[in-house]
């Protein structure tokens, strides 16, 4: 398993992980300075204490010397001192113990080269021993002291100084164990203290963008987090009082598109009927005047259906498009809609009969239109309009050979007065054709999507409920 993996993933995780690691790693370094201190100490007091109990002897014991000293001289001595003790003198010497066997010949050579008390602590076969090498001194009574010739080598066993010093290790290591509670309470509080801000600003966030633009988080105190919680709340106020400002833009868009329309809708009419009565006199008229005759024609219907899509569209805005359903053969349905524009020769038409359908039969026809005319009119021959089902619903679909849609087209094609070209301003569609047809089959409970085949054009999808009223 990796590193990774066996660090934690949350935050509130990795507070806590790292608050008790730092915890518990200064304790025990605490411990083990101070056990180390403790256990220095008592090696050196241990050792103070022995050199100076062989000092004391040593000076009580030489003024009953007789110099140069026999070999009973130095039996006598080494006895007193205790055991673990060589006493020599020139090729003499006395032992009993570890002593001649901790004294190494370089630690005899350094004692007669320096002539003075020298200590060497060494472990051998796990047991630490201290070894204790001095020469004795003959003090003249002016107070000179010479070399009398007979060092003493005492060797002590330390194994109890050591038990203390484990006994101190063991101490400390506890110690440092028992922080380990102490330390996850404590890191406990305190990543609740830290996470507990942040798990607010969390749902603030959340039910931001689940639309609560009026969420807030109420800062406390004054560090970053404040500061953090502050600015999400300046935020959150900018971007409520921008929806709101573009809410207030857009109704009032569609309002004035409504009312427009909707005043637009009697002169137009009237515009209608005398466009109509220029229609049939234009045979008779002048080249240039047939021509400027027929452009009023062409822009007046042009403008009459952008005003029909608009008064189609405010209704749906308004809430008040109604359907008149009936139930009708699609088929049938789609057929008549491509005869009724002269489109049969030009559309390829796969719909079996009996498919029923119970839907507004004006409104599905105003999708198929809007389908074929945008196929049409933006793609490439051949057209085809196909008509499927299956148990609860009924799907028209819509393919061309054209240049399909690109990505940057797709997410737009149902959006009002979208025209991919800017520079087809001047063709017949007005950008609200594909934004009504999927209005329409919203209001059926359906739904029209849009997809690119790639390298073989567009397609357009419409499902429809067999019966809306069972949704």
């Amino acid at each position: 398993m990796t590193a990774r993996r066996l660090w934690p993933r949350g935050l509130r995780g990795r507070l806590l992980l790292a608050f008790v690691l730092t915890t518990v790693l200064v304790a025990a370094a605490a411990g083990a300075a101070s056990a180390g201190s403790a256990s220095s100490s008592l090696v050196d007091a241990a050792q103070q204490r022995l050199t100076k109990t062989v000092t004391d002897q040593l000076g009580a014991l030489t003024s009953q010397l007789d110099y140069p000293p026999d070999q009973d001289a130095l039996d006598r001595l080494r006895s007193a001192l205790g055991p673990d003790t060589l006493v020599t003198y020139a090729a003499l010497r006395s032992e009993n113990g570890a002593a001649s066997r901790l004294a190494t010949e370089a630690f005899h050579a350094e004692v007669r080269l320096r002539q003075q008390l020298i200590t060497q602590r060494l472990s051998v076969d796990g047991v630490p021993w201290l070894v204790i090498g001095t020469p004795v001194m003959i003090t003249a009574l002016d107070g000179t002291r010479t070399p009398s010739g007979i060092e003493v080598y005492s060797a002590h066993d330390l194994t109890s100084v050591r038990q203390q010093t484990d006994a101190l290790t063991r101490a400390a290591a506890i110690a440092a164990a028992a922080t380990l509670p102490l330390s996850i309470l404590l890191a406990l509080l305190a990543a609740g203290g830290v996470l507990r801000p942040v798990r607010q600003l969390r749902d603030t966030a959340r039910r931001l963008a689940r639309g609560d633009l009026g969420a807030r988080t109420e800062p406390k105190g004054a560090d970053e987090l404040a500061e953090l919680t502050m600015t999400v709340n300046d935020m959150a106020e900018s971007v409520q009082t921008s929806m709101a400002t573009m809410e207030r833009m857009r109704n009032d868009a569609k309002r004035f598109a409504a009312d427009v329309s909707h005043e637009l809708r009697t002169p137009l009419s009237t515009l209608t009927a005398v466009v109509e009565v220029l229609a049939t006199t234009t045979d008779g008229m002048e080249p240039d005047a047939r021509e400027s005759a027929q452009l009023a024609i062409t822009e007046t219907h042009r403008l009459v259906n952008l005003v029909e899509d608009l008064m189609g569209i405010s209704q749906f805005d308004a809430g008040t498009a109604q359907l008149r359903l009936e139930e009708f053969d699609v088929a049938d349905a789609v057929y008549r809609c491509l005869r009724a524009r002269a489109w049969l020769g030009e559309v390829e038409l796969e719909a079996p009969d009996g498919i029923r359908l119970l839907a507004d039969r004006r409104r599905f026809d105003v999708i198929v239109a809007n389908l074929v005319g945008n196929a049409l009119r933006h793609g490439a021959r051949p057209v085809r309009v196909r008509v499927s089902t299956s148990a609860a619903k009924v799907y028209v679909e819509v393919t061309d050979h054209g240049p399909g849609l690109s990505e940057e087209v797709l997410p737009h094609v149902f959006d009002r007065f979208y025209k991919a070209d800017t520079g087809r301003a001047r063709t017949p569609g007005n950008g609200l054709g594909l934004a009504i047809a999927k209005e329409n089959a919203r209001a059926h409970g359906g739904d029209l999507d849009a997809y690119d085949i790639t390298g073989a054009g567009a397609r357009f999808v419409l499902e429809l409920p067999r019966n809306p009223e069972a949704r």
